[in-house]
This record gives structure tokens, sequence and C-alpha cells, in this order.
């Protein structure tokens, strides 16, 4: 297939961090797609066959269902990341499941494919070890989050989280939505944001919530969103606008940046 003919991997700033020959490798079997809100990517006990990339605005977040019918958010992802087999070879059963929280594009590859890429490029093997690690960094804080924050602390670590990756004040977000995430009743949860709103951290609109002062929001969740932002730049080479959003990743030099943790080294492919 002719180079200017090859699918586009932009818009989901892992792919792009890759150079045009690592992108060669990848571009062959990508899948582009539509997703809405609500959707489903995979299940608990689903084997994973495809590494799913969210694409610009797009974010999905991984929950871990629990037989009260609650679920609870393990980690936020958006066009900076990818979530499926991203360490395993793939064809794995999953162990939570993948929500879609904002609609948008995804790029899909076929697990095998990747794998078989990784073992072709150091540069692929090693971007993807890296993510690995801050993926497990926020999986890791967010249960340290659920588990030793308050809810008011713990609500704005999310809202930031999600403002991180869709670049506006205004985040998509409902009361449900949010309770789903904090693993709390809805009704808790609204009283919860009106206190929140009453002291100026939130606003509550129709279907959204705005962020009218990051920096008080920053000044008043937990330490954990600070933590994670700072792994992935440490890792990841994450670069971030004013505003808060992740706008790049850049792992052009490696050893200027933190080497990923022993646990996900070993452990990938």
């Amino acid at each position: 297939m002719n180079a200017r003919n090859l699918p586009s991997i932009d818009g989901n700033l892992l792919l792009e961090a890759l150079d045009a020959t690592d992108r060669a490798l990848l571009a062959p079997h990508v899948e582009r797609r539509e997703v809405s809100r609500g959707d489903v990517l995979f299940r608990a006990g689903d084997d994973v066959s495809h590494v799913t990339f969210p694409v610009q605005r797009c974010v999905v977040t991984l929950v871990v269902p629990l037989v009260d019918g609650k679920s609870v958010e393990t980690a936020t992802i958006g066009r900076e990341g990818a979530m499926g087999g991203v360490v395993s070879h793939g064809y794995l059963p999953a162990f939570g499941q993948a929500v879609v929280q904002v609609g948008g594009s995804v790029i899909r590859i076929d697990a095998a494919r990747l794998s078989e890429a990784k073992h072709v490029s150091k540069g692929i093997r090693d971007l993807f070890v890296r993510y690995a690690d801050c993926l497990l960094a926020q999986v890791l804080q967010s249960v340290a989050c659920n588990a030793a924050h308050t809810i008011e602390r713990r609500c704005l670590r999310w809202l930031l989280t999600l403002q991180d990756r869709i670049g506006t004040a205004e985040l998509p977000v409902t009361h449900e939505l949010l309770a789903d995430m904090l693993g709390v009743r809805r009704a808790y949860l609204t009283e919860v944001l009106g206190r929140m709103q009453r002291e100026g951290l939130i606003a509550i609109g129709h279907g959204r919530i705005t962020l009218p002062d990051r920096i008080r929001a920053e000044a008043g969740a937990c330490e954990c969103h600070a933590t994670v932002r700072r792994h992935f730049e440490e890792v990841m080479g994450a670069v971030y606008a004013p505003g808060g959003r992740i706008i790049a990743v850049d792992v052009a030099e490696p050893e200027r940046l933190r080497p990923p943790s022993t646990v996900v080294r070993e452990g990938s492919p």
C-alpha cells in the first residue's frame, strides 16, 4: 500500500508520538469507528482482541462492576492513551469493562498485530511499556483515592482528569454518571454537588458541570490528580496546555525520562 494511502493514525497522542517508520508498521492495521456515550467497548470476561485508542475528545472510562449493581471508576482514558491488550498479547479476558463517557472517534488495532509490531520495533515497545506504567499508576492512585479521600476531593479529582482530556471548562457530566464513577448514591452526590456549587468550586447545568476556576479546583482536590499528572510527565513526556489539557506525548528521547517500573517492564511482551 502506498504510504500516502495508509489510514491515518492522527488524533491519538500515543500513536502520534511514534516516528514515521513505526507509524507505517501500524497504519495498515488501523480501523476507525464512531462510538457514542454509553457504548460498552468490552465487558468483564470478554476476550479483548483489539486495542482501542480514543481520538480527539473521545473519553472512555475503565470501571469495575460490583455484584450490587454499582460500578467504580479505575481509570479515565482519552486521546493520550489506549485500552484493551495494551501490555498483553491480546485475546485475554477483560477484568473490568470500558464505557464511553464522551462520544467521538476511536482507532482500533488488532492486539496480535500490535504485539508483532512491538517485537519488530524497540520504539513501539518502549512507548507501550511506558504507557502501561502510567495506566497502572492511574489505577493504583484511583484505588488509594477511593479508600482515603472525601467525596468532594474525589469529585474534583475526577472532573479535573476529564478536563485534562477534553480541554473545556464545561464538562458533559450528569449527576448519574458522576455518581456511578464515584460509586455513591445519586441523591447523596446531589447534596455534595450542591455544597460545592455554593462554595463556587463548580457550576451545575443541565447535563453538564463547569469548573469556573481550575486553580481553585486543583487546590480543593486531593493530591491524586497532581500525582498521576506528574507521573505522565516524567514517564511519558506528557505536555500540558495552560488550561490543563494534555496536548502531546514526547518520548523521542527516552533517556531523559524516568524509566518505567520493573513490574511493568517484566510483564510486557
